[in-house]
């Protein structure tokens, strides 16, 4: 027990003696530093005494679409993580082709008693689907919150990222090294974060580069989010005659990499490449990936809030709550073939956000 002790007290920078006290739940140990043990044991692999051990306060759905997309464990892991320090038990579900629907998913959380569900991406960003789903789970008093993909249809808290400003943010960074033939990689038209990045793209590119809409629209080319789906719309941009390729999604980039690479071309030197999301090792690709940063931290933290505002009786207004998205320079994008860049938007504009570069300076854009 001794050596136990040292090491918990070693992991969390406090005496023995205070791992001895929290561990036996006795009195004089802040609130702080109770966790910084309790923390310790975690990362240890110890397991909590059962007098440690939180109840929970309720279950909680979270509805994903898929998980191979890693953006999506990304979510599920901060709002998990979240959901547990409020004391509540996440329950994550998780739509497959061929599976449960997102509305049997619904049923069967509702069935178990669930305080309250967070849906990530879900039909409410179809804007073709029936939105008195929603209503229906509003009517048998089930709060929600939903992550990515704004309605008016749809009375209850949404968290976004804002896509329109992300685009200007890609757009504005090739154009300064000199691009001039951008091309967009999205999905289907039909969901809401699509509409937005294309409405993004084209003002941009009128904005930076004067580009008329026809022109921009002719560089958007529509498949699916996924590593092939970015290397089709990537073949047939490239076969446009664009040096740049902006990604609704990193797995779309890394689609768009080998693409550019079958045709015997070099990401960055022939064609730049822009991912969007910056998910778990895409910093660790062959070439790192110059990405789009969604703020999943803050995003599913807004999530939870907003979920407990509404378990504990006090709704929030049917608002959304966006987030600003930060450019990741790496190694995917470096000069384009003109030579030279176009002149920055004034900062300080609408879509200003921040730019990351890697060693975490950030500078306005």
């Amino acid at each position: 027990m001794t050596a136990r002790l040292a090491d918990i007290a070693a992991q969390a920078g406090v005496s023995e003696a205070t791992v001895s006290r929290v561990l036996n739940g006795k009195p004089g140990v802040s609130a702080t530093t109770r966790e910084s043990v309790l923390a310790a044991l975690d990362l240890l692999g110890y397991e909590r005494p059962v007098r440690l051990r939180q109840r929970s306060a309720g279950l909680v759905g979270l509805i994903t679409p898929e998980l191979e997309n890693p953006i999506f464990p990304a979510f599920a892991q901060v709002i998990g993580q979240a959901l547990t320090r409020e004391g509540y038990t996440p329950v994550l579900a998780t739509q497959t082709p061929g599976g449960s629907t997102e509305d049997e998913l619904v049923e069967m959380l509702v069935e178990r008693g669930v305080a309250g569900i967070i849906f990530v991406s879900g039909l409410h960003a179809d804007s073709t689907a029936d939105m008195e789903r929603y209503a229906r789970l509003q009517g048998q008093g089930v709060p929600f919150v939903l992550i990515n993909g704004f309605t008016e249809k749809v009375n209850a808290p949404f968290v976004s990222p804002d896509d329109r400003g992300a685009m200007r943010l890609a757009v504005t960074h090739l154009a300064a090294l000199g691009h001039r033939q951008i091309g967009l990689a999205v999905g289907q038209k039909r969901f809401v974060p699509v509409q937005r990045k294309i409405e993004g793209f084209i003002a941009s590119m009128g904005d930076v580069l004067g580009s008329s809409e026809d022109d921009a629209h002719a560089l958007i080319q529509h498949s699916l989010f996924t590593l092939e789906g970015g290397q089709a719309a990537a073949t047939a941009l490239i076969s446009a005659g664009c040096t740049a390729i902006v990604c609704a999604s990193d797995m779309m980039a890394l689609g768009a990499i080998r693409a550019a690479r079958q045709q015997g071309l070099s990401v960055p030197e022939d064609v730049s490449v822009v991912g969007f999301d910056d998910s778990p090792l895409i910093a660790f690709t062959d070439p790192p990936l110059t990405t789009i940063r969604q703020p999943v931290p803050a995003m599913g933290q807004a999530a939870v809030n907003a979920l407990l505002e509404e378990i504990g009786g006090t709704p929030a207004p049917h608002s959304e709550f966006v987030f600003l998205p930060e450019l990741v320079v790496r190694g995917s994008t470096a000069a384009g073939p003109s030579g030279q860049g176009a002149p920055l938007p004034a900062p300080g504009g609408p879509a200003a956000a921040r730019l990351t570069r890697p060693g975490g300076d950030q500078t306005g854009v």
